[in-house]
C-alpha cells in the first residue's frame, strides 16, 4: 500500500444500502426496514454503507437513462443508518455540494460527525443534471466555482472559528457554528474529470472516480475514467499535482471496480476480487459496489454473499 494512503494497510470495503427502492417496495415499517439493511451491512463485516443523491433529478433520466434511480437524502438516510449501528461508517458517494449553502452543508454534515462518533466519510461531487441545478435554483455553469467555495468555507466552519467570507451568494460578516467536528470528516472528492482530478489534489482528503464505458473518444476521456490504464494515468497525475502543491499527507483512494456483480457466484466474485486487487496494487485502500435489490430478502442474500 502506497505511503501516502490514510490509515492501514487493509484495503476497506463499501456497499450501497438502497434504500429509496426498498423503502418503496418493503410492508416493513420503514425504520426497521433501514435498521435492518444497516446491521446486516455490519454484521457482514463490511466497513461502509454508501448512498448517493438526487434531490430533484429529471423525469426523463428516470424513466430512460439504465443508470437511473430514486434517492434519498443522504445526510438524513445516514443518521438513521448511523444509529441503527455501531462500526459502519457513512459515506455519501456523493453529496453534490453547489446545490447547498456551505454554511448549511457544514451544519449538517458536523451534526453527523458528532453524532455517529465520527463515521462520516463525506464524498462530494459537482453535479451534472442541468435540469436538477434549474429545480433547486442553483446556476448550472456556477457549480465548478460552488464546490471550491464550499469546501473552503466548510472546512472553515469545522474549525469552530469565527467566519468572514464574501461568497458568490452569501456574506459571512463574522459567522461561527457549533458543532465544531474534532476530527472533522474527510472530504473526497467525487469525478473522473481532469477538473476533478485537479480540485482533489489541490483541496480533498480523497478522490472517488467512476469508471465509465470504454472509449478513444477524447472528450470522454479527459471527463471520466474509462479503463484501468486510463485509471493509472489520471492517478499519476493526480499525484503529481499533490506532491506539486507540497501536499504529502494521507491521501484515501475510493474506487469501485468496473465491473459489478449482479448475481451471486464463483466466476462473478473472481472477476470482480481481481479488478479489486489490480486497484490495490496502485494503492487504492477503499473500494465500493452497488448490489442489485429487487427484494428485501434478495439483497440480504447477496450482502451476505
Amino acid at each position: 500500500m502506497a505511503a501516502s494512503n490514510r490509515g492501514s494497510a487493509a484495503l476497506q470495503f463499501a456497499l450501497n444500502i438502497p434504500i429509496a427502492r426498498l423503502v418503496q417496495q418493503s410492508s416493513l415499517p420503514k425504520g426497521e426496514l433501514i435498521a435492518t439493511m444497516a446491521r446486516a451491512l455490519e454484521d457482514a463485516g463490511i466497513d461502509a454503507c454508501l448512498t448517493s443523491e438526487h434531490p430533484a433529478p429529471s423525469a426523463q433520466w428516470l424513466r430512460e437513462d439504465p443508470a437511473a434511480h430514486d434517492c434519498v437524502d443522504p445526510l438524513v438516510a445516514l443518521a438513521v443508518v448511523a444509529g441503527a449501528t455501531r462500526r459502519l461508517k457513512l459515506f455519501t458517494n456523493v453529496l453534490v455540494l453547489p446545490y447547498r449553502n456551505p454554511f448549511m452543508a457544514a451544519k449538517q454534515a458536523a451534526t453527523l460527525q458528532v453524532m455517529s462518533d465520527n463515521r462520516l466519510l463525506l464524498g462530494v461531487g459537482t453535479g451534472y443534471m442541468a435540469e436538477e441545478f434549474a429545480a433547486l435554483g442553483v446556476p448550472f455553469r456556477e457549480r465548478g466555482a460552488l464546490m471550491d467555495e464550499g469546501i473552503s468555507v466548510m472546512r472553515q466552519v469545522w474549525s469552530g472559528e469565527e467566519v468572514r467570507h464574501a461568497g458568490r451568494h452569501f456574506d459571512a460578516p463574522g459567522n461561527q457554528a457549533r458543532p465544531a467536528p474534532d476530527p472533522a470528516p474527510p472530504i473526497w472528492v467525487g469525478g473522473g474529470s481532469d477538473k476533478a482530478i485537479e480540485r482533489a489534489a489541490r483541496m480533498g482528503d480523497g478522490w472517488v472516480p467512476y469508471f465509465s464505458v470504454p472509449t478513444n473518444d477524447p472528450v470522454v476521456r479527459r471527463s471520466a475514467v474509462v479503463d484501468m490504464a486510463h485509471f493509472a494515468e489520471k492517478l499519476a497525475r493526480l499525484r503529481d499535482l499533490r506532491a506539486a502543491a507540497g501536499r504529502t499527507g494521507s491521501f484515501d483512494l475510493s474506487v469501485a471496480p468496473p465491473f459489478r456483480p449482479q448475481a451471486a457466484s464463483a466466476e462473478n466474485a473472481e472477476r470482480f476480487l481481481g479488478e479489486v486487487r489490480e486497484l490495490a496494487a496502485h494503492g487504492v485502500n477503499w473500494t465500493w459496489t452497488s448490489l442489485p435489490a429487487p427484494s428485501l430478502e434478495a439483497y440480504l442474500d447477496i450482502v451476505r454473499w
